[in-house]
């Protein structure tokens, strides 16, 4: 569904590349976190996905389509469905389901398309009940829900979350994961940039940059037995994860794929 052949992709008046020879393949149904430090390019690659940049070098393919050929950019827009860190920048009415329906109505859709599209997408988040609240009396949390609903009632095929969590407390972002784990789970793509280690742990790939680079690209299971690696990116991993290694180094048989609190209690204490 999404193909990067060997991009490059340099801002100007930047000294160096933001992405560097980057080659990467997502396929439809996965749910793919990219992962990295400030500057190691994450954000860069996400905004090549629908085409709000265009590499320097190197091509980017989207649903068939080349993000470089201006003819293919409404198309792919539509197929790709962005959230950013910033609720407040996305919402653009002032009462919920008239923010969801802002976008169909921009489409010319039908009014009656429209209302089922608004429902369903209210459904989808979570958020059914909240349909006549006024927006700014809602939670970080569910603002961005709102924002996230905004975009399926356009019905993306794509959704892209760069760094969407970033400006949430705990509660908003545990909230914002199971929103997204929902949608994956009906069969949505959804590529999650983000800097918190811990919401990588259910996805199907990570991908972890730095310097530009895909410095790793595969399964949890696999990138988290890496930690000496992640350390040296400035990354630090899921708490599990160093609990699990640190009882590893005592003696403790723990398995490589032990990742959450629930698999580290299991493997500790086995259910007879």
């Amino acid at each position: 569904m999404i193909r990067f052949d060997h991009v490059t992709f340099q801002y100007e008046k930047a000294d160096s590349p933001a992405l560097k020879d980057v080659c990467l393949s997502i396929a439809q149904g996965e749910f793919i976190a990219v992962v990295g430090h400030n500057g190691s390019g994450k954000s860069t690659l996400a905004k090549h996905i629908n085409g709000l940049l265009v590499p320097t070098e190197g091509t980017v393919t989207v649903c068939g389509m080349r993000t470089d050929d201006e003819n293919n950019l409404l198309k792919i827009r539509q197929n790709i469905g962005m959230a950013f860190q910033n609720p407040d920048n996305q919402l653009v009415t002032t009462v919920v389901e008239e923010d969801v329906a802002f976008g169909p109505e921009n489409l010319g859709i039908d009014p009656k398309e429209i209302r089922v599209r608004v429902d369903e997408a209210l459904k989808a988040v979570g958020m059914t009940d909240y349909a006549e609240y006024a927006v700014h009396h809602l939670s970080g949390g569910q603002k961005q829900r709102i924002a996230i609903a905004g975009i399926l009632a356009l019905k993306p095929q794509v959704l892209v979350l760069d760094e969407a969590s970033a400006m949430l407390d705990p509660s908003g972002r545990i909230e914002l994961l199971e929103t997204v784990h929902r949608l994956h789970d009906s069969g949505m793509t959804v590529v999650m940039v983000t800097q918190y280690m811990e919401e990588t742990t259910g996805c199907d790939r990570i991908v972890v940059m730095k310097g530009g680079c895909v410095l790793l690209d595969d399964t949890p299971q696999e990138v988290f037995r890496h930690t000496d690696l992640l350390l040296e990116s400035n990354l630090v991993p899921p708490e599990t994860v160093i609990v699990r290694d640190s009882l590893k180094s005592l003696g403790y048989s723990i398995p490589d794929d032990v990742l959450t609190a629930k698999q580290l209690a299991e493997a500790l204490c086995p259910s007879k």
